[in-house]
């Protein structure tokens, strides 16, 4: 005789296994992924290798090459709008052989790690002038993983800040601690 779990139960431990994925359930996103990236880069004839890695339950792919590569520039684009889009493209074809949706990164040539550091000065600036005034601060509108990034910054600073507005107008607002 086997004991079953509530329906309630059941259901709340599928919720967790999806919030929180295995590192091998990662590894398996993070080679389908480079499968996929391998294909598009074979097609577009682009030199690259792929590195992956896991860490804070995400895939990490970073695509680099030895040398500067206009081509590999160009998958980055202008304010990494490319690399967003490949980054999603990347995630639908993790989700369409895995069944599960993937919060994995993609990194073209260090874009992300150069891009970490303009949004740390970013938030430095803005908690200087909330210093300064007194006042909340609202900053660009910014993509999720880049206001993750803003977020951590600001609360190592000991200030507060929250996301507000919806769709692309989501922006950060940074204030001081009460």
């Amino acid at each position: 005789m086997t004991a079953e779990l509530p329906v309630e139960e059941s259901a709340a431990a599928v919720e967790a296994e999806e919030q929180a994925p295995t590192v091998s359930r990662l590894e398996e996103e993070g080679d389908v992924a480079a499968d996929y990236l391998e294909e598009l880069l074979d097609i577009a004839d682009i030199d690259g290798d792929i590195d992956i890695e896991v860490r804070n339950g995400r895939s990490y792919l970073s695509i680099v090459t030895d040398e500067q590569s206009q081509a590999l520039n160009n998958l980055v684009g202008r304010d990494g709008e490319v690399l967003e889009a490949l980054q999603e493209l990347t995630r639908l074809n993790v989700l369409s052989a895995t069944g599960h949706r993937s919060r994995l990164v993609l990194d073209i040539t260090g874009y992300r790690q150069e891009r970490a550091g303009v949004l740390a000065k970013i938030a430095e600036d803005a908690v200087a002038q909330v210093k300064e005034s007194g006042q909340p601060t609202a900053l660009q509108p910014m993509g999720a993983y880049e206001r993750k990034i803003v977020h951590d910054a600001v609360a190592e600073l000991g200030f507060i800040s929250e996301s507000e507005g919806e769709g692309s107008a989501r922006h950060i607002v940074i204030s001081a601690a009460e």
